[in-house]
């Protein structure tokens, strides 16, 4: 992109090719995560070539658990209020680091007006670019999202079976993972999100994705040897940003 297309402002608006809409803040933390996973796998050289981006982050978006499991108060005008700011900022595609959110990916697509890279799509994509060659898959998530289905599906899609913890392990392990995490105590979530982890690959999982987006920096605390067969949510959803930033700037950067 030329420097009028990556500086050039109208009335507040960034007037750009490409500019990637960050729709954080479910958490916080989890939103810092792929932002430094989304420096980390852009192939940048000096500060021009990474990624335009805004972030819109707020953490007051009602609960995407509470709404799936317990009917609770809907956070899809919150994360349309939030699409629809990074649009008037000028945004061309939409990324929510979280995956219970997408349980409303479709309405935020159609009521949003902008394209959005669905997580689940690109943690499946990242079994073929990393050559993982297996035939049961472990899903480790929240039981908002793994009563929402759309990671089980995509799998179930690709080839794969897909097995989840024991209602037990999600009780006495992810959730306080995920809980541990949302307070910032990262080192206290690492060796239950572990446990979690070498359960599911006791139980025959060959692959595992970390499908909420609090894990993985759980994960990441400690070196794990399990951790060489889990694919990461987050980096996969950065990686699927750098593709498509990529695929947007080609005909810019071809002239």
């Amino acid at each position: 992109m030329g420097e009028s297309d990556q500086a050039s402002k109208a009335g507040g608006q960034l007037t750009m090719s490409a500019l990637l809409g960050v729709l954080g803040g479910m958490g916080p933390l989890a939103t810092v995560d792929f932002l430094g996973k989304l420096v980390d796998e852009t192939p940048a050289r000096r500060d021009a070539e990474h990624i335009p981006i805004i972030v819109y982050s707020v953490p007051h978006i009602p609960d995407r658990a509470r709404a799936i499991l317990e009917a609770g108060e809907s956070p899809l005008p919150a994360m349309l209020a939030g699409i629809r700011t990074l649009k008037g900022a000028g945004a061309t595609c939409i990324v929510i680091p979280c995956n219970s959110a997408h349980y409303w990916y479709d309405d935020l697509v159609r009521e949003g007006g902008l394209p959005i890279l669905h997580i689940a799509d690109a943690a499946c994509g990242q079994f073929a670019a990393r050559g993982v060659q297996a035939n049961t898959v472990g899903l480790i998530a929240t039981k908002g999202t793994l009563a929402a289905g759309f990671f089980q599906q995509r799998l179930d899609a690709c080839g794969y079976r897909c097995i989840t913890n024991t209602a037990r392990d999600q009780d006495a392990l992810v959730l306080p993972a995920i809980e541990s995490v949302k307070r910032n105590d990262v080192g206290g979530a690492h060796a239950l999100v572990v446990r979690a982890a070498q359960n599911l690959h006791d139980q025959g999982a060959q692959a595992i994705v970390l499908a909420c987006t609090e894990l993985p920096l759980a994960f990441e605390y400690a070196p794990t040897a399990i951790a060489a067969i889990c694919i990461d949510a987050t980096r996969a959803l950065a990686r699927a940003s750098v593709a498509w930033w990529q695929s947007a700037c080609a005909p810019s950067r071809s002239q």
